[in-house]
């Protein structure tokens, strides 16, 4: 298959999702709760997962799509071509705040990220990368990120982990928060990993996120010579939910070896 034609079919797919989805911010939004009481959904988030999910169908009959609202396929393995999308990364922020979300796709071929997605809607900025072909903020080619110390740096991070939790030994994570530079929180992963590509954040953790989450911002990532793991230092599968940390090079392994323990 042609990645430049997919590409471009991708970010068409994207923009023409991002219109609607602004478009609904002037009607009254139907807004439910998933696994737990501040897991949310809205109805904009279920009717952009099924406009993805029958254009690709229609387009691209022998690709699967694994979606955050479950109208994709049974996803148990990556083999052949596979797409993961959050229609709405930043649920929360959509509802409450009308910006700070994004739509994050990724485009997986027998396991193996190809292409990569984070669209601010309300920025109107895309964030794009192609397996060997560079990560781009838009038309400009990003460049590879430098190293960086804990001091020195400022990192993504929500203040639940910093509290007792059953993740990490929280005491680590009061003594990184003594010593960086600065925190962040932004209610969405795939905007935290875009900040991380695009140098406005040195690193970003969490302790839980599922595939659609990470997997098109982790295409991205790689391109720009971030660091990618979960918090165990091991490869992330994209089958289930799991720990994740982004950071530039040089400092990844500094934060999981002296401050980020899990339990």
């Amino acid at each position: 298959m042609d990645i430049h034609m997919l590409d471009t079919y991708a970010k068409s797919l994207i923009k023409n999702a991002a219109f609607d989805i602004k478009t609904s911010l002037s009607s009254e939004l139907i807004i439910e709760s998933k696994s737990e009481a501040n897991d949310l959904v809205t109805n904009i988030d279920k009717e952009t997962e099924q406009f993805f999910i029958e254009h690709i169908k229609t387009d691209f009959p022998g690709h699967r799509i694994f979606g955050e609202e479950g109208f994709g396929d049974d996803i148990k393995d990556l083999k052949g071509y596979v797409w993961l999308l959050d229609p709405i990364d930043g649920t929360t922020n959509f509802i409450h705040q009308k910006q700070n979300f994004a739509i994050s796709l990724g485009i997986y071929k027998d396991g193996i990220g190809i292409l990569g997605y984070i669209y601010n809607v309300m920025e109107d900025t895309m964030l794009s990368g192609a397996l060997n072909g560079g990560a781009y903020l838009d038309d400009m080619r990003l460049p590879k990120l430098q190293a960086s110390s804990v001091e020195e740096s400022v990192i993504g991070i929500n203040a639940r982990w910093v509290v007792p939790n059953r993740y990490v030994h929280h005491e680590g994570m009061v003594n990184l928060l003594k010593i960086v530079r600065g925190t962040r929180s932004l209610g969405s992963a795939a905007i935290e990993i875009s900040y991380v590509v695009t140098g406005k954040l040195d690193a970003y953790t969490s302790m839980q996120l599922s595939p659609w989450d990470i997997a098109g911002g982790m295409v991205i990532a790689k391109e720009v010579g971030a660091i990618v793991t979960n918090l165990a230092f091991e490869h992330l599968e994209l089958l289930d939910a799991d720990s994740f940390i982004v950071s530039r090079p040089g400092l990844h392994e500094q934060l999981l070896t002296d401050y980020i323990k899990i339990k």
